[in-house]
């Protein structure tokens, strides 16, 4: 209740912050770089723990290449430090008062440049080994990321049904990525069938269960504070919930409709006398064996998220009774298992629509 509590009056702050701030002074993220850390000085008070004296010089923004001596207060909390070196590259936070001086505050270290080597390096490994169809795979990629980040979300932060937008975009994601991949075929229609499916049973029992057992979507403090944005947006969050099981479910279940697809095809190849049924039970065979270790996947990537979690639950020995119908255990659990049901669904309707297409003159 209490941690509630301060998460509203945070946001309140915030949104007084963004009301009145025009007024008073702006505000500019840039990237920096620490000089030198003259001295740091200890404090031992409740509130601050030392106080490091920076030499900071500004590399992006409208302030680049000019020197800022600063003070980086450290509260003793880790959480909430950012304690740093000579040579440490960080972002900054530059607020132009109205009395003309500017403040400039350390907000996080800077990332963004491993994250691009990162990326440098599985694009590199993705065109080495895949060749062709690893140039394909990165444009499945980058169109699946625009239609999220450009389509998906922007039309959801104006208001737009979460659901719906899902269903379409992921419709969507999974026709353009499957014909771009394999062509326009046999395997490929088998597979988008397949993964529509799949992907819609999921949604269906999350949506479902969800709403008879009352989840709320306000699971996660970062749903919480989208009731305080500045666009005023009326979000149904059981629905938001609903969207992302829905499109953390697609990828895997994409994964196994092309897989039993492509199986099916090329055993049809070798073997063109068998019939649709000995097609359905190949198909089959090989979903299984694909079955145990997707849902894991599935059930491990939830659980691998929500470990911190798991773990203040055996520190402080709550009882299973109480852990079960947390609300955001309980969302964790639905997720999971939602996905896994949609994802075995797949195998049998992927396994007939191609058994049957390749036979269909």
């Amino acid at each position: 209740m209490m941690k509630k509590i301060c998460i509203f009056v945070a946001m309140f702050i915030l949104t007084l912050f963004s009301v009145y701030a025009e007024d008073e002074y702006k505000v500019y993220d840039a990237k920096g770089i620490v000089l030198d850390v003259i001295n740091e000085e200890d404090m031992n008070n409740e509130s601050i723990n030392t106080v490091q004296n920076v030499k900071l010089k500004i590399l992006t923004g409208k302030y680049k290449g000019e020197i800022f001596h600063i003070k980086n207060v450290q509260s003793g909390n880790p959480v909430y430090d950012i304690p740093v070196q000579k040579g440490d590259k960080v972002i900054v936070m530059l607020e132009e008062l109205a009395d003309g001086n500017v403040e400039v505050n350390i907000a996080d270290y800077v990332r963004d440049e491993y994250i691009f080597y990162l990326i440098g390096i599985f694009t590199l490994i993705l065109l080495f080994i895949g060749k062709f169809k690893g140039l394909k795979t990165l444009i499945t990629l980058i169109i699946t990321m625009i239609g999220i980040f450009k389509i998906l979300l922007p039309l959801m932060l104006k208001g737009y049904n979460p659901i719906i937008l899902t269903v379409l975009i992921s419709t969507f994601i999974t026709v353009i990525s499957i014909f771009i991949i394999s062509g326009i075929g046999r395997k490929s229609i088998s597979a988008i069938l397949g993964t529509i499916s799949g992907v819609v049973i999921a949604g269906i029992l999350a949506f479902i269960i969800g709403g008879r057992v009352k989840l709320t979507g306000l699971s996660a403090e970062e749903a919480a504070m989208l009731l305080y944005i500045p666009q005023n947006v009326k979000f149904n969050f059981q629905y938001l919930l609903f969207s992302g099981i829905l499109l953390g479910a697609l990828g895997a279940v994409m994964d196994v409709s092309m897989s039993i697809a492509s199986s099916i095809e090329e055993i049809n190849k070798i073997n063109r006398n068998m019939t649709v049924k000995e097609l359905f039970l190949s198909g089959m065979n090989i979903g299984k064996d694909i079955m145990g270790t997707m849902a894991n996947t599935l059930i491990l990537a939830y659980t691998g998220s929500s470990i911190p979690l798991i773990l203040l639950f055996m520190a402080y020995d709550t009882s299973l009774l109480k852990i079960i119908n947390l609300d955001i255990v309980a969302t964790e659990i639905i997720r999971s298992l939602s996905g896994s049901i949609g994802l075995i669904s797949t195998i049998p309707i992927t396994a007939i629509t191609a058994a049957f297409l390749m036979k269909k003159n």
